[in-house]
């Protein structure tokens, strides 16, 4: 059974999210995704929310990526949604244990996408060296005409992760960064505490 706090947060992220939406946010699931590998080097880059419910979290990747390769050795991340056009601007953050989603729930977002864009994902070998844009076009190309007037399948190197979080904190902008900070926080026994911050 979620517990109510949880259900409380996610309830209020999907809340935002359609307000940002509404706002006319031009990317409003765009989010800064932190990983960190073995050494405890930190790398930060911009990911899509794809899915939001209460096991946490969803997002769509390359799976030989050099994000992957962080999360396969410190399975825990971090992610902060960022929207302006709401307020005096809004945050999300959230912590958590990184999980693969299920390779049906990989192939049921993957019939989703656009076709260059399931093309793309068979073309690029992401974070890998590319020797010049040359060798990119000749890839998608190549996968174009394998899969001419045919369903293309979500490559095995490709699928999701979702953020299981532990903490969802909810920063609302304030004048005089006096700002609104609500914070959730799952203990070690699973039980969710909610508390105000000190901006």
């Amino acid at each position: 059974m979620t517990d109510a706090l949880l259900a409380e947060a996610i309830a209020q992220v999907r809340e935002l999210l359609d307000a940002a939406r509404a706002a006319g946010d031009p990317e409003p699931t765009s989010m800064t995704l932190a990983t960190c590998d073995a050494r405890g080097r930190v790398s930060a880059r911009i990911v899509l929310l794809k899915d939001l419910d209460a096991r946490g979290f969803a997002f769509y990747t390359n799976y030989d990526s050099a994000k992957a390769a962080q999360l396969g050795e410190h399975g825990h991340a971090a992610l902060c949604l960022h929207w302006k056009t709401l307020r005096d601007g809004v945050q999300v953050r959230a912590e958590g244990v990184v999980e693969k989603t299920s390779a049906a729930e990989s192939d049921a977002y993957f019939a989703t996408r656009a076709h260059a864009s399931q093309i793309g994902a068979w073309a690029s070998l992401q974070s890998q060296t590319l020797q010049d844009r040359a060798t990119l076009d000749a890839r998608i190309v190549q996968y174009e005409r394998e899969f001419a007037g045919k369903p293309v399948p979500r490559p095995p190197h490709w699928g999701g992760y979702r953020l299981v979080p532990d903490m969802i904190e909810l920063w609302y902008g304030q004048r005089a960064r006096l700002h609104d900070r609500v914070s959730y926080t799952r203990a070690n026994a699973g039980v969710w505490t909610k508390r105000l911050l000190y901006p």
